[in-house]
């Protein structure tokens, strides 16, 4: 059983002042203090006794007991070493949690989770969302499953389809590697300090292959990326940056059916693809 609740305000207070903490707004450093909301976002993981979970930024270590207290093997990676000693005192009566003092974006995350699959439950810092969840996915790591509470902009972006104005390059590759639900909002009130945004927690169940066939997956990347590079560019134009010439672009669109006076953001996965394997076919 849990000696101190971290999720209540009041030793949120407590920590913070016993450690003299200053809330780092560069870190996107914001304690949730909601005791539902950390379990709904533990619960979310599917997690149990002995699975190993990574958590990145675990703070004072207020999620990262929701998640102990499941039973899971868990390995927290907080880049702030101020608060290393704090989660020294937090999780003290957890002999199932693990912290790693490193920055996420650059340790060897496999080698860091003892190359086992793993699954990854966080409250990500706001201002690296995206490039964290995309080495996560694109590092091809062995994850299960990844939930995460990021801003809700964010999440709308990741769960977009076609056609929507914030269907992006973010959208296509979440859509591509995993199967990401957005699962429930969090209200700025659920933190200290409070943040100036709406958060939500997303779920990605991690694809065992992808959901298009590809010749080539960088040549797929290629594409998407040249296609919301200028999203007010018609998709003709826009794969001028991919570095094909007039002719070929001609031979491509016609081959793979598409429009070349669609914009990009009204493309599918299976219509990127499709472009991909018609340029892949021409050399």
């Amino acid at each position: 059983m849990k000696e101190v609740d971290l999720s209540n305000p009041d030793v949120v207070r407590y920590v913070v002042k016993r450690f003299g903490l200053r809330m780092n707004k560069k870190l996107g450093q914001n304690f949730l203090i909601r005791h539902a909301v950390v379990d709904d976002i533990a619960d979310a993981a599917g997690i149990g006794e002995g699975d190993p979970v990574l958590e990145i930024g675990p703070g004072i270590g207020t999620l990262t007991q929701a998640l102990a207290e499941t039973g899971a093997a868990v390995t927290a990676v907080e880049l702030d070493d101020h608060l290393l000693p704090v989660l020294d005192k937090t999780l003290e009566h957890y002999d199932n949690v693990r912290v790693v003092h490193g920055d996420i974006l650059r340790i060897d995350i496999e080698e860091v989770m003892n190359h086992q699959p793993f699954t990854v439950c966080a409250n990500l810092p706001y201002y690296i969302t995206t490039p964290i969840i995309m080495k996560l996915l694109e590092q091809k790591l062995p994850i299960k499953r990844i939930v995460v509470m990021v801003q809700k902009e964010v999440a709308e972006r990741m769960v977009a389809e076609p056609g929507h104005k914030i269907y992006g390059a973010l959208s296509v590759s979440v859509q591509y590697y995993t199967k990401p639900q957005m699962l429930f909002e969090i209200s700025p009130k659920c933190f200290m300090p409070a943040p100036e945004v709406t958060s939500a927690v997303v779920s990605m169940d991690v694809r065992q292959k992808p959901p298009v066939d590809l010749l080539d997956e960088k040549r797929f990347f290629q594409v998407v990326k040249a296609a919301f590079q200028q999203r007010r560019k018609t998709f003709a134009n826009a794969l001028k940056n991919t570095g094909m010439s007039k002719e070929q672009i001609v031979q491509v669109l016609e081959k793979s059916g598409i429009d070349g006076k669609r914009r990009g953001e009204t493309l599918s996965l299976q219509e990127f693809a499709d472009v991909a394997n018609a340029w892949d076919a021409l050399q």
